[in-house]
Parts: C-alpha cells; sequence; structure tokens
C-alpha cells in the first residue's frame, strides 16, 4: 500500500442534526425518523423554559415553550422524549448548559429504570457556562457555584459513566458572539482551564485519575466558510491542548491529549436574503472539519439552509444529514493520512494563530483566569467589538456576503414557497398543552417523597463539600420538575445577571461610516431638546443577544442615549423601565421565536400607561409574523437581512422626529 493512501478507509465521524421541538412525543417521533435516515447519534435541542430551569407554566416561560427545542420537564417527560430509543447503544448529545447536571441526572434515572449499567451510557452534556455569559445568555446560577455544579458533574462522570463527556468547552457560540479564530481558540482554552482547575480544587477525583479528567474535556467549535484558515485555526487548538494537558496538568497519555471535538458549523453567515446560498457555505464550512485527518471532528451537526429564516423542517435537516454522508461515502476524503502535512501555508497559519492565541490566552490570565467576573467583563467586550467590526465591514462592502452585499440581483426562491414560508412553526396550542400535562404529573406524583427530596438538595448545595449529582438524580427520581430544582438551587445560590459588554467596549467605529446617521441623530436630538433615548430590550428568555448589543453599540455611537439592561426581562419590566426612563423609542429582539406573543403584549401595556413611543423589532422573524406585527402597531420590523445599521439608526431618528412633529406641529 502507498503511503500516500490509508491501509483502510478512516472511520467516519458522528453524524447527528441537532433537533427538538414542541414536547418529548413529537421529537421522539422526530428522533426515529432521522435515525432511520442514517443519523448515528443524537442531538438534543431543548427550550428555552428546559435550558433556563423554568417550567412550562413560569410567567418567563411564556410564548417560549416548545419553540427552539423539545421542553423537558420532569423525568416522564424524559423517559418518553428516548422511548424506544437504546441508551446503551446510542450517542447521545445534549445542549445543555445552566440544567446540565438536571439533564444529565434525568437521563442517569431513565438508564436506571431500564437496567442499563451507567458504565454503558455514551454521550455528551454541553455544559459550559462561562460562554453562556459570554456569548448565549442561558445561565441560571452565578459564576461560583455554577462551576461547582460543572465540577460535580465532571467527577460524577469520570467515577460512574466513564465514556460519557460530562462538557463540551463551547467555542461555537464564541464565534457566534463575533469571536475572531485567535479569540475562539484563546476563550475557549481559558474556559477548559478554569473547568479543570477547578475540579482539581474540589478534590473529588483522584489524583492518579487525573490525566482521565482531562481526556473527557471535549470541545465543541465552530467552523466558518474561510476554511482554510479554520482548519489551521483546529490544528492550532489542537498542538495547544496538548501542550497544556504536558506542562500544566501533567498528562502524558496521547489518548488522553488528543482534543477531541465536536462540530456545528457556521451560523453567523447564513444569510436571509438569497437562502439557498447557504447550501454551498454549509458544504464548504463542513470541509474545514473533515480535509485533514490530524484535526477532523468526531461528530459533526450542520444547520439547516434555513435557519435564518426560522426553524427548520425534517426535510431540511435531511438535507443537511445528506450533505454529510455525501461527504463520507462518496468522496475520497476518509482514504488518505492528513493531506496538509508538510503544507507551508498550514504550519505560517497554525503558528501565528498560536502565537496570538497565546497572548489572549496571558491577558485573560493577568485578569484572574476565564472564571472571575474580570475576565468574563473583559472577554465579553473583546467580543462585542469583534461582532461591531464584522457587521462594519459587511456594511462598508469590505467583507463580501454574497446575496446581501453584493450580487443581490435574484429570482424568487422556490424554496421558500409555500403556506409554510419553508420554515416549520410549532403548533401554539403546544404551550398550554405542556402547562396542563404539568398539572398532571405534579397530581399523580408522591408531593411528600418530591418534598423530602428537594430539601434534601437544599442541604447538599450548602454544604460546599458536597457533590450535587447523587441528590439530584434522587430528585429526578421521586418526581419534581426542571422548575424545581432550579429553583431550589436559586435560593441557595442566588440571582445573577451578565455583563452586556457595552460599558467595556470601546466607543468609535469609522467617523466617515457613521457622519451621515450622526447627523440625522443629532438633528432630531436637537428638535426634541435632548439626546435620542433608546431603550433596547431583550423579552423572554432568548439570551442571543449579540444583535441587541450591536444596536446599543451603534446607537451610543452615533450620539444616542441607550438604556440596555441585557437580557431576560418580562414584559412588564421592559414597559415599566420605558416609562421610568422617559424613552422616546424602544427596541425589542427576540430570536427564539416568542415574538408573536410577548411583543404585542409590550405594546398593550405602554399604550395602557399612555406611552406613545414608537416600538421597533428586530429578530428571526418570518415574513407573515412581520405583517401581523406591523398590524400590531409595530413601527418597523427588522430581520437578518437589514444588515446596515446606519441605516436603521437613521430610521429610527425619523420614527422620533415623525413623532415629535405630530405631537407638536407647527
Amino acid at each position: 500500500m502507498s503511503e500516500h493512501r490509508l491501509p483502510e478507509r478512516d472511520r467516519p465521524w458522528v453524524m447527528r442534526t441537532y433537533a427538538g421541538h414542541s414536547d418529548a412525543r413529537r421529537s421522539n417521533e422526530l428522533y426515529r425518523r432521522n435515525l432511520a435516515k442514517g443519523q448515528t447519534g443524537l442531538s438534543v435541542a431543548f427550550d428555552l423554559p428546559t435550558q433556563n430551569g423554568y417550567d412550562p407554566d413560569a410567567e418567563l416561560a411564556r410564548g417560549e415553550v416548545g419553540k427552539v427545542g423539545v421542553s423537558i420537564a420532569h423525568r416522564g417527560d424524559m423517559e418518553t422524549l428516548l422511548d424506544g430509543i437504546p441508551l446503551g447503544e446510542m450517542n447521545t448529545s445534549m445542549t445543555i448548559n445552566a440544567t446540565a447536571a438536571w439533564l444529565l441526572g434525568l437521563y442517569v434515572a431513565v438508564a436506571d429504570e431500564q437496567g442499563v449499567p451507567r458504565a454503558e451510557l455514551k454521550g455528551t452534556t454541553q455544559n459550559d457556562i462561562i460562554k453562556e455569559y459570554l456569548s448565549r445568555g442561558t445561565y441560571a446560577f452565578p459564576p461560583e457555584p455554577s462551576m461547582r455544579l460543572i465540577a460535580d458533574m465532571v467527577a460524577f462522570t469520570v467515577n460512574e459513566i466513564p465514556s460519557w463527556n460530562p462538557i463540551n468547552v463551547c467555542s461555537y457560540h464564541l464565534q457566534e458572539a463575533g469571536a475572531t479564530p485567535v479569540q475562539e481558540i484563546a476563550y475557549a482554552l481559558c474556559n477548559a482551564i478554569a473547568v479543570l482547575d477547578s475540579v482539581r480544587e474540589r478534590g473529588q477525583v483522584a489524583a492518579e485519575d487525573f490525566p482521565r479528567v482531562f481526556g473527557r474535556i471535549s470541545f465543541f467549535v465552530n467552523a466558518g466558510v474561510r476554511f482554510i484558515e479554520e482548519h489551521a485555526k483546529l490544528r492550532a487548538m489542537g498542538a495547544l491542548w496538548e501542550e497544556l494537558g504536558r506542562e500544566r496538568y501533567g498528562v502524558t497519555e496521547p489518548r488522553y491529549l488528543r482534543m477531541r471535538y465536536g462540530v456545528q458549523v457556521n451560523s453567523l453567515g447564513l444569510t436571509e436574503a438569497q437562502p439557498e446560498n447557504n447550501v454551498p457555505r454549509i458544504v464548504l464550512e463542513a470541509l474545514a472539519v473533515t480535509l485533514g485527518r490530524d484535526a477532523r471532528a468526531r461528530a459533526i451537526q450542520l444547520p439547516a439552509w434555513n435557519e435564518a429564516l426560522g426553524l427548520p423542517r425534517p426535510w431540511d435537516q435531511q438535507w443537511s444529514l445528506r450533505i454529510q454522508q455525501i461527504l463520507a461515502e462518496e468522496t475520497d476524503l476518509l482514504d488518505y493520512p492528513d493531506i496538509f502535512e508538510g503544507s507551508k501555508v498550514m504550519d505560517g497559519l497554525v503558528a501565528e494563530l498560536t502565537e496570538g492565541a497565546r497572548a489572549e490566552m496571558a491577558i485573560v490570565a493577568e485578569h484572574g483566569g476565564a472564571n472571575t467576573s474580570g475576565a468574563v467583563a473583559y472577554m465579553k467586550a473583546r467580543l462585542v467589538e469583534s461582532h461591531r467590526d464584522r457587521l462594519a465591514r459587511i456594511e462598508a462592502g469590505e467583507l463580501e456576503v454574497i446575496g446581501q452585499n453584493c450580487f443581490t440581483e435574484t429570482e424568487d426562491s422556490p424554496l421558500t414557497v409555500g403556506d409554510d414560508g419553508g420554515i416549520l412553526t410549532p403548533d401554539p396550542a403546544v404551550e398550554r398543552e405542556r402547562i396542563e400535562a404539568l398539572e398532571d404529573w405534579k397530581a399523580s406524583r408522591d408531593a411528600a417523597a418530591v418534598a423530602a427530596a428537594l430539601d434534601d438538595l437544599g442541604a447538599a448545595a450548602a454544604d460546599h463539600s458536597v457533590n450535587l449529582m447523587g441528590a439530584t438524580i434522587a430528585a429526578a427520581k421521586a418526581g419534581a420538575t426542571t422548575g424545581e430544582w432550579a429553583g431550589t438551587l436559586r435560593e441557595v445560590f442566588g440571582a445573577y445577571r451578565g455583563p452586556t459588554g457595552l460599558d467595556g467596549s470601546a466607543s468609535g467605529g469609522d467617523p466617515g461610516q457613521l457622519a451621515g446617521a450622526r447627523d440625522r441623530v443629532g438633528a432630531v436630538s436637537g428638535a426634541i431638546g435632548h439626546r435620542i433615548r433608546i431603550l433596547v430590550a431583550k423579552p423572554g428568555l432568548d439570551g442571543h443577544s449579540n444583535g441587541a448589543e450591536q444596536i446599543a453599540v451603534r446607537a451610543r455611537d452615533v450620539g444616542m442615549e441607550v438604556i440596555y439592561q441585557g437580557i431576560r426581562l418580562t414584559p412588564e419590566e421592559i414597559a415599566a423601565s420605558a416609562i421610568q426612563e422617559d424613552v422616546d423609542v424602544i427596541g425589542l429582539s427576540i430570536l427564539s421565536g416568542s415574538h408573536r406573543e410577548l411583543v404585542p403584549r409590550v405594546v398593550e401595556l405602554l399604550r395602557d400607561a399612555g406611552v406613545e413611543a414608537p416600538v421597533i423589532v428586530g429578530g428571526i422573524i418570518p415574513r407573515a409574523d412581520a405583517e401581523a406585527l406591523a398590524a400590531a402597531g409595530i413601527a418597523r420590523v427588522y430581520t437578518p437581512k437589514d444588515f446596515d445599521l446606519n441605516r436603521i439608526m437613521i430610521d429610527i431618528a425619523d420614527l422620533v422626529g415623525e413623532r415629535a412633529t405630530a405631537s407638536h406641529p407647527a
């Protein structure tokens, strides 16, 4: 056999689709169909109440139940979700962070019921809370107890579920929040260091077993369309990870030192304009994580072409699965050793990224490490700045996005024709069904046993020396709910609101690009007698704040007074803030699909209070919904196709000016 060929084909990666919606029954049916189509692992998407630790009947869950994933409120839901799926054979990934310990507890409880030995369970819990503070917003507790939960899970799985990955250090969402390749490498590795140090400090794993802890840390990365640079990023990240293992943690075994990662390729670059262009983007991005054998992903899930429009349908997810299967089965990707070995270009890129990442990691260390408030604030501000720079380059045409800021002439896409507009719309009755099902569950369980289990959980949380997984699994078996588990821990750990990144990010931007918007904002501000005051707010549980932050930053840079309090606000809180701050315009941001429930409620509360300030909305909002919101009194609706932030700033100034003129005609 020639040296340029492998003696036998490399084994393909685990193929997944990120899926789940509505309730456990509907999602189970979807999983069974996907597995029948050749998917080789599960990747469970949970709805926002589940991710944030709320039951379907919670106030903050309003409009969010079953929207972006499956609603799991208790052990019975987990049993239904996994019905007919052999847990001893399946590799299950759960995209869950703040409530990861709870969902793993439910999973273990179901496995115990089925008689599946814990040692046979295989899968991953994402469980990276630091990136939630930085980029995605589904956190429930302050940093210190959150890190304790992670460390307890790591110790528990290493000791009892040795084939489970207790954490996916997740740089994926860092890139979605604007991270450069250097920042993605650096911040992900800093997060991993914080976790490993926390596990070691907890002392629940024997020193001789610590290399196994290092070996169970996995990563979940992003791969953008600049796929050569993205591949270099992964090679650099792998080399730095091995270096960390050897030098910081004394790991010597090669099998523990290899960086194991799964991937979902870039969603940030998907466009609403000419959405069919997203298919070649996804294919090219998949090459970044499959081309070179020495840095090949071991699990891949690809987004669907229409995720910039809304939720993908089963057919759309099938298309993304087929892309993976064609790459693995029809091409010769798996036939060869590493094709980049000895490449001057690749070696140079890797060296460049490695040097930059080391420098950025040193800055994070100077701020106290990734799990400290100072470092989190620093990293968040840098991500906001990087994202601002990226958007400014798109606006200026320096970064070309086909169909969005160049080659915009187009035919109508046949993919979006039809009553559904090319996306999945969950049944609006799901929320009511889930609340009724929750009431039935509570009525049928042993209330005394649940109360006792939650008391034990609270006592364990109050004792820092206790591993929380035992009490968590016991509460799951007793019949406690997601909201009860999280509520018990909130009482002990307290509440937390992460940094927004606005205070630490530098003001500025290109004066030439901003001039027109600044002039218009200045003129209207002069006419009304004060700087335009804009309230930027995120109603509901959607924590994807990147768009809201960029609107807030640009509004600040063009001369507006910005009130932005971060994520997770009720309509009542938003209305109260608008009244208290006497704002001139209210900007709402929602990407979770809950706009039809939450936005009209905000408007209703404002108008009932006599506030006539215009309300604008931005997010992933289908065309039909945008028309309905306009009919409900929303002044402007912006979607991902509206990339020109200066144009939006001028629109806002015009709205404020028109209202002032109407209120005080000459």
